[in-house]
């Protein structure tokens, strides 16, 4: 299982430009109204009416189906309501406790390589783990950020059992981003039982309390824009409630 080799560690923006916009929203959002919010800021970052932006979130429990989602990987459906959705990727749990940052680039503005933003992503995530001393490691044909646990029994080839801890899914239009990457801080990991987590059986879910350690969402997004201005550039902080004030 050996990692998969970073295409790029960093995806900073070609020219000197305005700071990404760093937004934290308060309370559970509903999943429409992010998209619905996601999907004006992302026309406007295009047409040039609005810059990039970060926006932090946590959703009350749901799943959402990626593009390649299959059905027999819902394994309840009445647990908590589903929707569908256009990022990339298969079923994913989101639900309090758990950090989404959605981000809205502006990828002409950068570069025009999918791989290599999925995988500056995912450098993203690794990054701001690694402030908590967890390694946070990519593995050959699985999305996301993976942990591996000699705590718990191994695998039945004898290798050690690996927990997920992060998921990415993303979509473009028009060269910018949207959707993002999901990281787990303290959710009730029982609530991925609805389904088969992107569509990968075998492997286990965890967060960043259940390997023991106190974290806390706001010291966990510090962490996050530490690390994302590492890969991405710099972030500046924007009056939190995005949602509130353009409904």
């Amino acid at each position: 299982m050996s990692e998969t080799a970073r295409t790029a560690p960093t995806f900073l923006p070609r020219q000197t430009g305005a700071p990404v916009e760093w937004r934290v929203e308060p309370g559970l959002v509903p999943y429409e109204r992010a998209v619905a919010f996601m999907e004006a800021r992302a026309a406007a970052i295009r047409n040039g009416a609005a810059g990039e932006m970060v926006w932090l979130v946590e959703h009350p429990p749901l799943y959402t189906a990626g593009t390649s989602a299959r059905a027999e990987d819902l394994l309840d459906a009445g647990r908590f309501p589903v929707f569908k959705t256009g990022r990339g990727g298969e079923y994913t749990y989101h639900g309090p406790g758990q950090r989404v940052a959605y981000v809205m680039l502006d990828l002409k503005r950068r570069r025009e390589d999918v791989r290599a933003f999925v995988s500056a992503l995912e450098e993203w995530v690794i990054a701001s783990l690694a402030r908590f001393n967890v390694r946070g490691e990519r593995r050959q044909g699985r999305v996301g950020v993976w942990v591996v646990r000699p705590d718990k029994p191994p695998l039945p080839d004898g290798s050690p059992m690996e927990d997920k801890i992060a998921a990415i899914g993303v979509r473009l239009r028009r060269w910018v981003s949207f959707h993002g990457i999901a990281v787990n801080v303290e959710p009730e990991l029982s609530h991925y039982g609805g389904i088969v987590p992107c569509g990968i059986a075998g492997y286990g879910v965890t967060s960043l309390v259940d390997l023991g350690l106190p974290v806390t969402m706001a010291d966990y997004d510090v962490a996050l824009k530490l690390a994302f201005e590492e890969i991405f550039g710099p972030a500046e902080a924007g009056r939190d409630g995005a949602l509130a004030r353009s409904a």
